[in-house]
């Protein structure tokens, strides 16, 4: 029995989890009436037709990434707040931001992250090319970051792996020299920590010798 009452909101985080999970290819009207218990005509009603869909679920996708909020005790810890939420938000919607991007409105979606940056290199000291430089540096290595971590998902089985390489040849010279370091290269990669560090390192060194409140 198909629902009476339904939402526009229903539909679009129906519609949001479908391309989320399975890509824009898998986003037809009928799937998504099945999802919901309801007839096509009412997905239609609430929300238009498939590419009147597609555009709301971009505006939808635009307007959550402008609700992180940072968090910390002081402008390093927020700022590298915004870094790791800004990620988390990318990795959670690869299909979505992917649309977001295809549309051209990549640049306002980063908007609301780069105006939190803004306003703690602010509070950090920093001005004008200074905090221009801390913005732009710390959202290239999100995205930088997330591609990485995205092509190295997607890439076919390597062979030989890095156990193998670091066993033989030149590896095996390192791997006699600084057993540990080998033995650390092999072992499989703690994304967000190695984001972690890279992100507090990097804000670091930007905000070294900057002007403002001691922390």
């Amino acid at each position: 029995m198909a629902r009476t009452a339904l939402s526009r909101d229903e539909v679009l985080a129906a519609a949001a989890a479908l391309v989320k999970e399975h890509g824009p290819a898998a986003l037809t009207m009928r799937r998504l009436a099945a999802e919901l218990g309801t007839a096509v005509t009412s997905i239609y009603w609430h929300v238009g037709n498939r590419e009147s869909l597609l555009d709301a679920l971009v505006e939808r996708t635009v307007a959550d990434l402008g609700t992180l909020r940072p968090r910390g005790a002081d402008p390093a810890a927020r700022i590298v707040s915004v870094a790791l939420l800004l990620r988390r938000a990318l990795r959670d919607r690869p299909h979505l931001v992917a649309m977001v991007h295809e549309r051209g409105l990549t640049e306002r979606m980063f908007l609301p992250a780069q105006r939190a940056l803004i306003h703690e290199a602010h509070a950090a000291g920093l001005r004008g090319a200074r905090a221009a430089e801390l913005v732009r540096a710390v959202q290239f290595q999100v995205v930088g970051h997330v591609l990485v971590e995205r092509n190295r998902e997607r890439s076919p089985a390597q062979s030989p792996g890095e156990p193998e390489l670091w066993a033989a040849g030149e590896g095996a010279a390192t791997a006699e020299s600084d057993p540990e370091l080998a033995r650390a290269l092999t072992a499989p990669v703690d994304a967000e920590a190695l984001f972690r560090s890279m992100v507090r390192a990097l804000v670091a060194g930007l905000l070294g010798g900057a002007d403002g409140p001691a922390r």
